[in-house]
């Protein structure tokens, strides 16, 4: 059976406050219908200070998740390191984890957007030696013994449940990001389906004498909804894909390798492209991927709509899968 995700940014270019904590409310309780259908987990996000109201407090945003649910993962993919209090993140993650029982996954990356540190006041150009300094502090942390910090003595507490750490990954597509997770033995996560980068990986875990492995994207992970008719739906809402698309593509530079990059200008090239895609149910399981990722209020998806999809899948493609 494919590994199961359940994707929210909470994204809604025409929000209110009002609309938008409907929005929040109707992702909680998707959350708890996914949970209850056997999905593997809940994908969250970070990004801050975008007009479309992208969601910029994933580690909120997981714990208001576990409370609604008993058994579902909630990965964090991805926190922007360097923009985080290391000692404050250690003991957020640490609660966390009590909290789930051990269902936090931690992706830490270093961002790609220059103007999220401008805002935070965070200097761009040191931020691969601030996401050294943040994983190292949190495997310290997590010990609950005493160590130094900036020339001090600290100590975090309570102490995870998970042990000896909750899990946390590096994220990112360079090879410092492989030579940073090799040198720490912490698992890597490529931004996309990257064997090089990963062969690299194994050969610096030999070379430091760590053990790691990685959490790669398939070769193919396409963003789903379904629908009865995908032809109605496109013409209804594919503008709410397309908004996060061109908005994603805004921020990637050449550089930058993601599982989730379009090119598309309009809704009609966005279909023909594949990276968004809506499948009916039976579409869906003749897909045969890896990882099946449903993306139910992407762009702004009216509610009613995400939850028409998101039954469709829990209802009628899950069962056919564990078949």
């Amino acid at each position: 059976m494919p590994f199961t995700v359940v994707r929210f940014n909470l994204v809604d270019p025409d929000a209110t406050p009002e609309s938008l904590s409907e929005r929040y409310r109707a992702a909680l309780a998707m959350a708890a219908y996914a949970d209850e259908r056997g999905v593997d987990t809940v994908q969250t996000e970070e990004h801050h200070g975008v007009a479309d109201n992208w969601l910029p407090s994933p580690f909120a945003f997981a714990g208001a998740v576990f409370g609604a649910t008993r058994r579902i993962a909630v990965t964090v993919s991805a926190a922007i390191g360097p923009l985080h209090d290391p000692l404050r993140l250690a003991e957020e993650i640490a609660v966390l984890d009590l909290l789930s029982g051990g269902r936090l996954v931690t992706v830490a990356g270093i961002g790609y957007r220059p103007e999220e540190y401008e805002e935070r006041g965070v200097d761009w150009g040191r931020r691969g030696k601030l996401q050294d300094l943040l994983l190292e502090t949190l495997l310290r942390a997590w010990t609950g013994e005493p160590f130094t910090y900036e020339g001090r003595t600290v100590r975090i507490t309570p102490r995870p449940f998970t042990q000896p750490h909750p899990l946390l990954l590096v994220g990112g597509s360079s090879k410092a990001a492989a030579r940073r997770a090799a040198r720490l033995g912490l698992p890597f996560f490529p931004s996309a389906h990257l064997p090089e980068l990963e062969e690299h990986y194994r050969r610096l875990c030999a070379e430091y004498g760590t053990e790691g492995w990685t959490m790669m994207p398939a070769r193919e992970t396409p963003l789903l909804h379904l629908s009865e008719d995908p032809d109605r739906c496109w013409a209804l809402y594919g503008k709410h894909f397309l908004h996060e698309a061109r908005t994603y593509a805004s921020w990637q530079s050449k550089d930058i390798r993601s599982a989730v990059r379009s090119a598309a200008s309009t809704v009609e090239e966005l279909r023909a492209e594949g990276v968004y895609r809506i499948v009916t149910p039976d579409e869906c399981l003749a897909l045969g991927l890896e990882s099946v990722v449903l993306h139910p209020l992407c762009g702004g998806m009216p509610v009613e709509e995400a939850w028409r999809g998101l039954r469709l899948f829990g209802d009628d493609v899950l069962p056919r899968l564990r078949a």
